[in-house]
């Protein structure tokens, strides 16, 4: 998550189940995090153990696709509403439909439209499709985001989280607090696209069986999870001794303030190809844009202080709500000249045509603190140059400790395979001059798995064919049932009780015995 956050505490291998706070200190963005982690991870195992890998609950099951014929270039899938559930994370596809707003004859006045015939209200689509669900952001003039034009092919979902601030969705942000005071509190967004996976990929035969096609599609899934893996350290540089007193002497990490690495990889793919970026304040400093015009971009603010701002040199990612949900990464930008009265910023080259263009994407410069640089201080063989840069981000070099800064080092094991946006976070702390990581019983660090994305797949629909759709979808019913029946001994009792009852009834219904002749009222004979 790109959020102004001190660090990540949740370890799901301790089983924690609670924070519990304590009077008297001070309560840290991390605990609360903590909590909400927690609570997340055991709904979401809790609905995982319950309903498998994906399913939706019946009689509301969402993601209901149907074919939607049209030229061959456009073809269309709607999308049903519902809920559906995929590793235990809720999904909603339901279309929010749009209130019904006022109309008075001062409002119409005021516009200008006193006079003027409304027209007809247009009704809004019942459902989503493929082509405007709300987090697919698909292109119909790339091919790559056209549905193939062969069948079969599978649709599926693809599941992960990303974080949303006050640059992205200004409503985040309390305007009380004035303009001068930052935002509050971040937020986590369930992001969800329904993509086609050509049938060539699964390596089916044909007139494969529905099941057969989701055990292919499990296999396919499998093999898109990234195997990278990263360790860091803190080594004291060759050159501490030279640096003014301002840290400890004996200190490994040299930085003069606590810090939030967050080491993420850009372009992913082999190592080869695979690049990297890294911020020291965990990727939380942005810059909201006003306007483009060609290399030149007006923001918002140039940031609040010379920790928090923009200077020559600086590498930005310029990014909006669509290409964060595409997660396709583009060129990073340098900084090339500021404009302060102007709040502007020359950049070193054009923004790319797909992004930064719509104001109602909300796009931000994301700013990110790496440099190109030459040999780095270490020690023996952990001795290592400077990572190069690619498209203004910095190749992985595996198998070696690379500098970020401060006798920060990071370590990518060889052999392994990146994906775009997955990332680490490295705390680094002044009191103690380390960073925190994990380490074995000699004090050497510990290969860890990216802290996210954590991407999740399920298949939703073999197409065949124009309208021709295998359903692949699976369903659950709700656990609450009729009470069941008892024992047959109480079963016995019951029994009998219902037909002592009924005789009773029907002693009532008939009345008292008719008397004999000749008998009194109190069963004597008459004088």
């Amino acid at each position: 998550m790109h959020a102004d956050i001190s660090r990540i505490t949740f370890r799901p291998d301790r089983h924690y189940s609670a924070v519990i706070a304590q009077q008297g200190r001070v309560q840290l963005d991390a605990d609360a995090n903590e909590q909400t982690a927690i609570q997340l991870a055991q709904a979401r195992t809790t609905a995982a153990d319950l309903i498998g890998q994906h399913g939706g609950p019946r009689g509301a099951t969402g993601f209901e696709l149907h074919f939607l014929g049209g030229s061959r270039e456009l073809d269309d899938l709607s999308i049903g509403g519902g809920r559906y559930y995929v590793d235990g994370i809720l999904l909603d596809a339901t279309r929010p439909q749009p209130g019904v707003p006022v109309v008075d004859d001062a409002h119409s006045a005021e516009e200008g439209e006193k006079d003027e015939p409304a027209d007809a209200p247009v009704s809004p689509p019942a459902t989503w499709t493929y082509w405007d669900q709300p987090d697919g952001y698909r292109d119909p003039e790339r091919p790559g985001d056209r549905l193939p034009s062969q069948f079969p092919y599978l649709a599926y979902l693809k599941v992960w989280e990303r974080s949303v601030t006050a640059a992205e969705d200004p409503l985040l942000r309390e305007v009380a607090l004035g303009s001068a005071m930052p935002d509050t509190a971040a937020r986590l967004k369930v992001v969800w696209q329904v993509l086609p996976l050509p049938g060539s990929q699964l390596e089916l035969e044909d007139g494969a069986t529905k099941d057969q096609v989701r055990a292919a599609f499990a296999k396919w899934a499998a093999a898109q999870a990234p195997t990278a893996r990263l360790a860091a350290r803190s080594e004291r540089p060759e050159h501490a001794d030279e640096d003014p007193c301002l840290v400890k002497p004996d200190a490994r990490y040299r930085g003069q303030e606590n810090q939030m690495y967050r080491v993420e990889i850009h372009e992913g793919g082999a190592a080869k190809d695979a690049t990297f970026k890294w911020s020291r304040e965990n990727g939380s400093v942005t810059f909201p844009v006003d306007e483009l015009d060609g290399t030149w971009v007006e923001l918002a603010s140039l940031g609040s202080d010379d920790k928090l701002d923009l200077n020559v040199g600086d590498w930005v990612e310029l990014v909006d709500t669509a290409y964060l949900s595409r997660n396709e990464p583009l060129p990073l930008l340098r900084v090339e000249e500021l404009d302060l009265p102007g709040r502007r910023v020359r950049l070193s080259a054009e923004p790319d045509p797909s992004v930064g263009r719509r104001p109602e994407l909300h796009p931000f410069l994301r700013r990110w603190d790496h440099r190109s640089g030459g040999r780095a201080s270490g020690s023996g063989r952990t001795k290592q140059g400077a990572a190069k840069l690619r498209h203004g981000a910095l190749r992985i070099e595996e198998g070696g400790w690379l500098p970020l800064e401060d006798g920060v080092f990071v370590y990518f094991e060889p052999g392994k395979s990146y994906r775009p946006g997955d990332y680490w976070t490295v705390a680094a702390r002044t009191a103690t001059g380390n960073v925190e990581w994990p380490t074995d019983a000699a004090r050497r660090p510990l290969l860890q798995a990216p802290v996210g994305n954590q991407v999740h797949y399920a298949p939703l629909a073999w197409v065949l064919g124009e309208g021709s759709v295998a359903d692949l979808r699976q369903t659950f019913a709700p656990l609450a049932a009729p009470i069941p029946a008892a024992d047959a001994e109480a079963l016995a009792a019951e029994a009998t009780y219902e037909a002592e009852a009924a005789a009773a009834e029907r002693t009532a219904a008939s009345g008292p015995a008719p008397q004999a002749a000749g008998q009194g009222t109190e069963g004597q004979p008459e004088n």
